[in-house]
């Protein structure tokens, strides 16, 4: 591993408290790694903190998590990446572990999963625990296939990563969102994941969080549902369709049963509604239909384009 450039990554806001402590840490465990800390427009001192304490500090003046980690997936070149977050909730020492996945070659994402060690008990705010469940539970229900690995924790901000993985990854994401959409490429483009459980200690006194449970919750269910309707049309629509036609169906079948059994159509316009009803389920199972060829084509030219990285890397 000592000839293999392995970068870790801290994303910042406001982390002047613990910064200091988290290069510290990961330089203890990880000498020969570059640490980068990406300052996010922190109005205290954690970039002159981080700097002092040995990181390479750089800027990323969009606001928002998302916007950090393009920026970083961009801009650096290694052999394996470590991403983790500058508040001190994550220990250090599973980096070499997760490193070690990535460059044996049994890994292209390394998940720090929280939710089977100490997160249920370190951190004090319910709907974060609530959240974390509901979460994880849409996304294996959605994207695992039956005889595959669930993914034990979605949201964490502790992982490892091929540079594969680094340099194939379309980020849309602004924000907190950034590891649900992680998560759900890695699922959709057939990655190899895996879990390692690592203990979560709640921040230190004197450092707040920047999450905001409502309304970054909302964001998070919000792009796992566009990204499902993305990634699945055929399943999406294919659902809108159905509940459409039984609808539909509803609202007809009695209108049958009276034309069948009395030769007249007592109610117009409920026959009218439920034709337009019926249309509407047709057309939603068409675009299904034609949006998941584009994205089968998509996933061709994916695929394609891993043949030609991988191809790129051994020249």
């Amino acid at each position: 591993m000592n000839d293999k450039k392995i970068a870790v990554l801290i994303p910042c806001y406001n982390e002047a408290v613990t910064i200091e402590k988290v290069v510290r840490d990961f330089r203890a465990v990880l000498p020969d790694a570059d640490i980068y800390v990406y300052d996010n427009n922190s109005t205290d001192d954690t970039a002159k903190i981080a700097e002092k304490a040995g990181a390479i500090v750089r800027r990323e003046y969009r606001q928002g998590k998302g916007n950090v980690i393009r920026t970083m997936f961009r801009e650096i070149d290694a052999d394996c990446y470590i991403m983790t977050d500058g508040d001190d909730t994550y220990p250090a020492e599973y980096a070499r572990e997760m490193a070690e996945l990535v460059l044996s070659g049994r890994a292209d994402m390394v998940i720090g999963d929280r939710l089977s060690a100490t997160y249920f008990e370190e951190n004090k705010r319910p709907f974060h625990n609530f959240g974390n469940s509901l979460v994880r539970g849409f996304i294996n229900t959605l994207w695992t296939r039956r005889k595959s690995k669930k993914i034990l924790d979605v949201m964490t901000g502790y992982r490892a990563f091929s540079p594969l993985f680094v340099k194939s990854f379309p980020i849309l994401s602004q924000g907190f969102e950034i590891e649900t959409e992680m998560t759900i490429h890695a699922l959709d483009k057939n990655f190899l994941i895996e879990s390692l459980p690592v203990n979560y200690r709640d921040r230190p006194e004197g450092s707040f969080s920047k999450l905001n449970t409502y309304v970054d919750g909302v964001k998070v269910l919000m792009t796992i549902f566009n990204l499902y309707r993305n990634y699945r049309p055929l399943k999406f629509f294919g659902a809108v369709a159905l509940v459409l036609m039984i609808l539909a169906l509803i609202m007809f079948l009695p209108i049958l049963a009276e034309f069948l059994r009395t030769g007249l159509v007592p109610r117009f316009p409920t026959l009218i509604v439920s034709g337009l009803i019926a249309v509407t389920s047709i057309l939603s199972a068409m675009c299904g239909l034609i949006l998941d060829t584009i994205a089968v084509n998509a996933r061709k030219d994916f695929e394609l384009k891993m043949n030609f990285l991988k191809l790129l890397s051994r020249k």
